[in-house]
C-alpha cells in the first residue's frame, strides 16, 4: 500500500535502497584469489563511485594495480573542530565454488526474506548499508556530527596490500584528521540465555602467515637417508598443528565472558578452562567464532615437496596460518619457532598487527545508544575477532578501529558460520535495521 507520505517523498530512503544496492554489489564478481589474480574490484568501485557522485559527492577512485580499485569520499560534518571518522568497507570477496551452493553465488537472489550471494555477510551487506545511509543524508541535506571519510577498499581478503595498505602508504591525505574508524564483523546480534545481545568488536587477533622450510640431502628414494627434508618438515607441521595453546584471556575476552555469565547465570572462573568452555558454548552459533579468541591458533594449510615418487627432495615447505592474541604476539612467535625446531626455518609470508581498545569512550557510547534506540533492552558486549580487518592498515595512521556492522538477526541463523562459508545470506530486514542504526550513529557520534 502506498501512503500519502510515500507518494510525497521526493527520493527513496536508505531503507528503500539498501536491498537493491546490496543485490547489485553481490552480482559483481570481485573474487580475490590472492596475489593479483581474479577479476579485481574496478567494476564494483565504479558502481560505488557512481552512487556517490549521483547525490553530489566527489569520490576519488584510484588503483594500486590495474583493476585493483578503491573509492574514498568525505562528508563534511557539523563540527569541523572534531576529528574525522572513517566509515569503511571492502569490495572484494573470497572465491565461491558454485557447485557447493544452493544458488548461483553471484546471483544476488532474494528468497524468503534473505539475500543470497558471496559477500552477503562479508561484507557487501555493510557496504550497501553505508552507501544507502550516506545517499539519504546527502539528499536530505543532513550533515553528520563530524567529518566522515567513506572508503571502499580493494583486497581486504588477501591482507590489503592492493587496498587499504596501499592507500595508507600512498594516499594518506585522504584520511587527514581521522582518529577513529568503523568497519565490519561487529554489531550483529546473537541469542544468549534467551536474550538478544549485540557483539561490538573492540579487538582483533594478529596475523602471521608463515612458511616452514626444511632442507636436507636429496637422493634416490630407495636409499637410507637420515637427512630427509620431508621427514623434518612433517614432524614440525605435526608439532605446530597439534600444539595445545594455553587459554589466555585478554581484557576484551574477559569482559565478554563476564557479560555472558551475567546473561546465563553460569559461573565464570578465568582460571578454569571448563568454565571458559561452558561460557563460550553458551554463545550458540558464534561459539566457534569466539572460541578461537581465548588462545593463539596455528593451523597448517599447505604442503609442497618433491617432484617424483622415487626422488627424495632436498627441500620441503609448508604454510601455517597463525593468529595471535593482542599483547602476546612475541611469546606466541617464540613458541612457534621452538615447535618448528632447529632444522626448520620459519619465514614470514604476510604478518599484521593485533588490535585491542577499551570498550568505552564517546564513539562506543554512541554505537551502544544507536543500537538501544532501535532495540531497547538489548545487551551490548565487546568481543575479539579471530580474523582481521582493514582497521589494521588504518591503525598505522593512528586511527582506532571498531567492528560495527549492525544487524538484528534471527537467533537460529548461523551468521558467523557463513563468513567465507557456503550459502552466504543475510535477512533483508536486518539490512534495513542496520541503515536505521547507522543513520542514528552518524547524526550523533
Amino acid at each position: 500500500m502506498t501512503t500519502t507520505d510515500d507518494a510525497a517523498r521526493p527520493f527513496p530512503t536508505a531503507e528503500d535502497e539498501v536491498v537493491g544496492i546490496c543485490q547489485d554489489l553481490l552480482r559483481i564478481d570481485t573474487s580475490n584469489f590472492g596475489g593479483n589474480d581474479g577479476p579485481g574490484e574496478r567494476k564494483a568501485a565504479e558502481y560505488v563511485a557512481e552512487l556517490l557522485a549521483e547525490v553530489g559527492l566527489e569520490p576519488v577512485l584510484f588503483e594500486s594495480e590495474p583493476g585493483r580499485a578503491s573509492v574514498v569520499t568525505r562528508l563534511e560534518g557539523t563540527d569541523p573542530s572534531r576529528p574525522a571518522l572513517v566509515l569503511h568497507g571492502h569490495l572484494d570477496v573470497v572465491p565461491a565454488a558454485a557447485a557447493d551452493w544452493s544458488v548461483d553465488p553471484f546471483s544476488g537472489e532474494e528468497i524468503d526474506g534473505l539475500l543470497w550471494g558471496r559477500g552477503a555477510v562479508d561484507m557487501k551487506d555493510m557496504d550497501a548499508m553505508i552507501l544507502a545511509v550516506v545517499r539519504q543524508m546527502v539528499r536530505e541535506g543532513r550533515r553528520p556530527a563530524r567529518d566522515v571519510v567513506v572508503a571502499m577498499f580493494a583486497d581486504e581478503e588477501a591482507g590489503g596490500a592492493y587496498g587499504a595498505g596501499w592507500a595508507v602508504r600512498n594516499r594518506p591525505e585522504l584520511f587527514e584528521g581521522a582518529t577513529e574508524a568503523i568497519s565490519e564483523v561487529g554489531g550483529f546480534s546473537v541469542e544468549i540465555g534467551g536474550r538478544r545481545a549485540y557483539l561490538l568488536q573492540t579487538a582483533e587477533k594478529g596475523l602471521a602467515w608463515l612458511r616452514l622450510v626444511a632442507q636436507g640431502r636429496a637422493g634416490h628414494g630407495s636409499q637410507v637417508n637420515a637427512d630427509n627434508a620431508v621427514v623434518q618438515l612433517a614432524a614440525a607441521v605435526a608439532r605446530i598443528g597439534q600444539h595445545a595453546w594455553p587459554y589466555t584471556l585478554t581484557p576484551t575476552v574477559d569482559r565478554l565472558l563476564r557479560g555472558v555469565a551475567d546473561l546465563t547465570g553460569l559461573p565464570f572462573d578465568p582460571e578454569d578452562p571448563a568454565s571458559v568452555d561452558a561460557l563460550v558454548a553458551a554463545l550458540g552459533p558464534v561459539a566457534n567464532f569466539v572460541g578461537a579468541t581465548v588462545r593463539h591458533t596455528s593451523n597448517p594449510t599447505q604442503l609442497d615437496a618433491g617432484y617424483k615418487a622415487n626422488v627424495i627432495p632436498g627441500r620441503a615447505e609448508a604454510t601455517v596460518d597463525v593468529r595471535l592474541l593482542p599483547g602476546h604476539e612475541e611469546d606466541g612467535m617464540a613458541t612457534l619457532r621452538e615447535l618448528a625446531g632447529p632444522d626448520v626455518r620459519v619465514e614470514p609470508i604476510h604478518q599484521d598487527i593485533a588490535l585491542e581498545v577499551p570498550f568505552e569512550g564517546d564513539l562506543v557510547d554512541a554505537m551502544v545508544a544507536a543500537l538501544h534506540a532501535e532495540d531497547p533492552g538489548a545487551t551490548v558486549l565487546p568481543y575479539t575477532l579471530s580474523g582481521g580487518t582493514d582497521n589494521k592498515s588504518l591503525a598505522r595512521l593512528g586511527i582506532t578501529g571498531y567492528g560495527f556492522a549492525p544487524l538484528r538477526l534471527p537467533g537460529d541463523l548461523d551468521f558467523a558460520g557463513m563468513f567465507h562459508g557456503v550459502d552466504e545470506r543475510v535477512p533483508t530486514d536486518a539490512l534495513r535495521f542496520g541503515t536505521r542504526v547507522l543513520d542514528r550513529l552518524l547524526a550523533t557520534c
